[in-house]
This record gives structure tokens, C-alpha cells and sequence, in this order.
């Protein structure tokens, strides 16, 4: 055999193994799988055969599955229906509980109402006792008009000099919202800045109480001055010596009368009506001392300054230049200068007498009298009431008299006193004229 020969039979035997090899295995892929039951035999391919038996797994599966839902459907069944419940029985608790807490909201809300109603009502019953002790204080207008507020006033109702804030005594609807709906929502929100409705009325209360504080303080005031002024006009009458002067009666011309009560307290009365009662007390009693001060001759009989020319005592007579009693005061003046009463009283004399020329002497009951002598006329007559400051003549020079002055007497049952320590004690009493 040639080299070529053996060559392609080599060649060729190669060929023969490849193609033997293929063939095996496409006969391989293409036997698939036999299947023999009771003789017969059947044959599946790779793709069929799989997907039987994944279909047989599906269905093991869902079996099982199956019997394992039916075996717990009544124990999963019956956890779902607790929950359930357990869930319902939550949202009914939770319910009632909100139910409950509302309901203590509510009434909460209506126990602050009634609260606030009440606190309310007290305030405009404690606005409107303060309104009528307001009205009682303005009774005393002729003390509290001289009355300065004190460190203890200062304190209690703002600083001193610092105008004080309006207070709610003539305000009642103070507190009441207003009708206008915007004056209401600025209101409210007013109030809501501020704190809400207890801070609103906190500050209301607050305030009540500063009113009530300077009412007592302006009490205690008046309660001091009718105190200092009665011991002011004692004191000065018991330097006079008329410490048992009484005022005279002129009330019965103003048709006055009734049965004679004795004063006394409420037996419920408090301190503040106790206190009003011993103000009123002290009251009555100053009015009956200044009446009193009204028939004493501590007034100028004449208008200006005083120019005293000659005093009381003894002094060298003007004309013979001897030692002489004055009985009185010589007062300079112009004639036709007015001269005037220095106390209530009654003219008991009114014309010429001797060397007191024209002359005029007027009775001021409780043994006080007074003369206004060198008159250059006379504007009274006998048996004419007299009021304090009234004119009862002009300034002259009638009879003994050097010049034109008036010569003013003051005397206590009849004997003749120094004027000027009634005219020291008028200066002393001051605005209690």
C-alpha cells in the first residue's frame, strides 16, 4: 500500500471514529428515557420527562399545602376571630376611656364655670360694696379735699407721683366681653396673651384689693385729721380760756326735729363700719368745735395785713401823755376802710358812745363780745344777727381819736382782753376757720 493510500485511510479511519461518536451521542439526546410496566415499555424524552416531574412536584405541593391548611384552619381561623375581638374590645375600651375623660372635661369645664361665676359675682358684690364706700368717703369732701396721700397709700396704690392706673369701681361691664364682634376677638385676645380668663380676673381682683387698700388708707387719713384738727381747736380754746363755749343752735330755723336716738354700732358691723361709724362720730364733734369757732373773735376785723398802732395794756395816753389803760388794739386804716365781724353773734349796741365815738359791739354768746369803736359809719343795727366777716361799719376817726384807725375790743364777760391772743390763735387754726 502506497504512503498516499495509508494516508487517507489514516484520514479516513478518523473520519469514521468522528462521525461514530456523534452518532452516539445524538442517539443518546434523542433515546431519552424507557419506561416498562407489565411488559410494555414506553419511552419519554429529557424535556417531557422533566416536565412531568416538575409537574409531579407542584402537585406534592400543593397537596401538602393543602392538607396543611385544612389540618389548621380552625386553629388559625380562631387566633384571627381573637384578634379580632381583642382588637374590637381595644377600640371599645379606648372609646370609653375617651368617653369618660370627655365627660370630666365637660364637667370640669362646668365646675370652672361655675366657679368663675362665682368668684364673678363676688367681685361685682365686693365692686359694689367699694362703689358705696366710695359714695360714703365723698360725704367727708370738706377733710378728704385736704387730705395728702400718704407713704402708705403710695405703697399700696403705685408709686408716689405716678399717676395710678383708673380702677374698676365705676366700670361693672368691665369684665363682660364686648358687643362688637372685633372689640370681642381683640378682647379675647387680649385675654389670651395675658394668661386666659383666671389671669383676667386675678388682675381684676388684684386691683379690687388696691382700691379697697386706698380707701382704708384714705379711712385711716380722715380718721387722723378730724383727730388733729379737734385737739388743734381744743387746744386753742383752752388757751383762750373758752374751753367750755358751746355753739350756738341756729338749726331751728331749718325745721329740723325728730326723737332723740343715741348713736350706735351694727351689731354685725365689721371694721370698716366701725370705722366709719368713729369717723362720723369725730365728724359731728369737729362740726360742733368749728360752730364753737364761729362765736369766738379769732378773725381780722379788718381785710390785709395788720398794722398795729397801738396794743393791748397799759401805754401813755395821746393826748395828755399820762400812764392809761388800753382795753384794746388801735389797727391802722383808711377811712372808709371796711371793718368786719370777727365771730357770729347779735349787735347789741350800734351808735355813739362817748369817747369811743361811733361805735359797735356785738354779743357772741358764752360772756365773748367785741367793740368796733371810731367808726365813720355804721352799717348795723341793734338786735341784727351777725355772720363772721360780715362789714359792720368803715374806719374813722370820730370820737377821741387822734387819726383815722379802728379801736377793737375783745372781752369775756365783760372784762376786756387781750385781742391779739385771739387773733394768734386764728392764725394757728388756720383752714379749720
Amino acid at each position: 500500500m502506497s504512503s498516499r493510500s495509508l494516508s487517507s485511510y489514516h484520514h479516513g479511519g478518523q473520519s469514521g471514529d468522528t462521525a461514530d461518536r456523534l452518532y452516539t451521542v445524538r442517539e443518546r439526546r434523542l433515546a431519552g428515557y424507557t419506561f416498562a410496566h407489565r411488559g410494555r415499555q414506553f419511552r419519554l424524552g429529557p424535556l417531557a420527562f422533566w416536565l412531568v416531574l416538575g409537574t409531579l412536584a407542584l402537585m406534592a405541593v400543593w397537596s401538602v399545602a393543602t392538607a396543611t391548611y385544612f389540618a389548621f384552619r380552625e386553629d388559625v381561623l380562631t387566633r384571627l376571630i381573637a384578634r379580632q375581638a381583642d382588637l374590637q374590645f381595644g377600640y371599645e375600651d379606648r372609646i370609653a376611656e375617651l368617653r369618660a375623660q370627655i365627660d370630666r372635661i365637660s364637667s370640669r369645664q362646668l365646675l370652672d364655670q361655675e366657679q368663675y361665676e362665682q368668684k364673678l359675682d363676688q367681685m361685682l358684690r365686693r365692686q359694689s360694696a367699694l362703689e358705696s364706700r366710695a359714695n360714703a368717703l365723698s360725704g367727708f369732701g370738706d377733710v378728704t379735699s385736704s387730705i395728702k396721700p400718704s407713704s402708705r397709700t403710695s405703697t399700696t396704690g403705685g408709686a408716689t407721683g405716678s399717676p395710678s392706673k383708673p380702677s374698676p369701681i365705676n366700670g361693672k361691664g368691665a369684665f363682660l366681653v364686648p358687643n362688637d364682634r372685633d372689640l370681642a376677638l381683640d378682647y379675647r385676645a387680649n385675654i389670651a396673651r395675658n394668661g386666659g380668663v383666671s389671669a383676667a380676673m386675678a388682675k381684676l381682683e388684684t386691683s379690687l384689693d388696691r382700691v379697697e387698700q386706698r380707701q382704708a388708707a384714705m379711712l385711716d387719713s380722715l380718721e387722723e385729721v378730724y383727730a388733729l384738727r379737734m385737739q388743734r381747736i381744743r387746744g386753742v380754746l383752752s388757751d383762750l380760756g373758752v374751753g367750755g363755749v358751746r355753739a350756738a343752735t341756729n338749726d331751728k330755723a331749718r325745721g329740723m326735729g325728730g326723737p332723740f336716738v343715741p348713736p350706735h354700732t351694727p351689731k354685725e358691723a365689721g371694721g370698716y363700719e366701725r370705722q366709719v361709724y368713729r369717723i362720723n362720730v369725730a365728724r359731728i364733734a369737729f362740726h360742733q368745735l368749728a360752730r364753737t369757732l364761729n362765736n369766738v373773735p379769732v378773725r381780722k376785723p379788718v381785710g390785709g395785713q395788720i398794722e398795729l398802732v397801738s396794743s393791748f395794756g397799759v401805754r401813755p395816753d395821746p393826748f395828755t401823755g399820762a400812764p392809761a389803760m388800753h382795753t384794746g388794739l388801735d389797727i391802722h386804716g383808711e377811712v372808709g376802710e371796711p371793718v368786719r365781724a370777727t365771730a357770729d353773734g347779735t349787735v347789741t349796741a350800734a351808735g355813739w358812745s362817748g369817747g369811743y365815738g361811733k361805735s359797735v359791739d356785738i354779743d357772741h354768746g358764752n360772756g365773748l363780745s367785741t367793740r368796733y369803736a371810731h367808726l365813720s359809719s355804721i352799717d348795723v343795727q341793734v338786735g341784727q344777727p351777725i355772720k363772721a366777716g360780715q362789714i359792720v361799719g368803715k374806719v374813722g376817726s370820730t370820737g377821741r381819736s387822734t387819726g383815722s384807725h379802728l379801736h377793737y375790743e375783745t372781752r369775756l364777760k365783760g372784762e376786756a382782753l387781750d385781742p391779739q391772743k385771739f387773733l394768734r390763735a386764728g392764725q394757728r387754726l388756720g383752714e379749720n376757720l
